[in-house]
């Protein structure tokens, strides 16, 4: 089956997520800057996420420039991927209402860890359905930057119920390290000879 109604499907989940983030975010009653300051935590946690949920899209974008079609298997893996990020404006708000306390933050860590695993389940379905000589798994290789940030989130887990703070800057890290621009899939799919629109 082809990829249109998927990609367009996760491309209005995500948009709804963002927009359900945003919306959490409420007016200070007062009518100057100080009446900002406490908005500070919300704003922060939602910035974080505004930016992995970017990186999620760019991301799904990419993968999806990389395949030619999908099957039953796919849509489900991409569900579950979903589900995960469609928790990610409770954990939000939850994070930055208690200015970052320990087990909101602990719970956001769980919630990025289990999208990232389910964003690496997507990948090996989508890898398994063209096979291992397929651009996409050509472009992924070990995928190092997706176990690496699977590591760092279960190691900011337990470490964000002693020190919520430097939890954070783990998360703040594992967003910084996937904002470098990563160019795997779109060098694969320019030597190919296919367009990464």
């Amino acid at each position: 089956m082809g990829k249109q109604r998927l990609e367009a499907f996760s491309d209005g989940v995500i948009a709804i997520i963002i927009t359900v983030m945003v919306l959490e975010m409420k007016v200070p009653p007062g009518t100057d800057w100080v009446a900002l300051r406490p908005l500070l935590p919300v704003f922060l946690s939602y910035a974080l996420s505004f930016v992995f949920l970017g990186i999620y899209w760019s991301n799904h974008h990419h993968l999806l420039q990389a395949i030619r079609y999908v099957n039953g298997q796919t849509l489900w893996a991409n569900l579950h991927l979903l589900f995960w990020l469609s928790l990610i404006p409770f954990v939000t708000s939850w994070m930055g209402e208690t200015h970052f306390a320990a087990w909101p933050v602990a719970a956001y860590g769980v919630v990025m860890l289990l999208a990232a695993v389910a964003y690496f389940i997507l990948t090996r379905v989508l890898i398994s359905l063209h096979g291992e000589d397929s651009p996409l798994a050509v472009a992924l290789g070990d995928d190092v930057k997706g176990k690496v940030s699977v590591v760092l989130y279960a190691v900011a887990i337990p470490l964000s119920l002693r020190n919520p703070l430097l939890a954070c800057a783990v998360y703040v890290f594992v967003a910084v390290v996937w904002l470098i621009p990563d160019r795997r899939i779109a060098n694969v799919l320019a030597a190919s000879g296919h367009a990464d629109s």
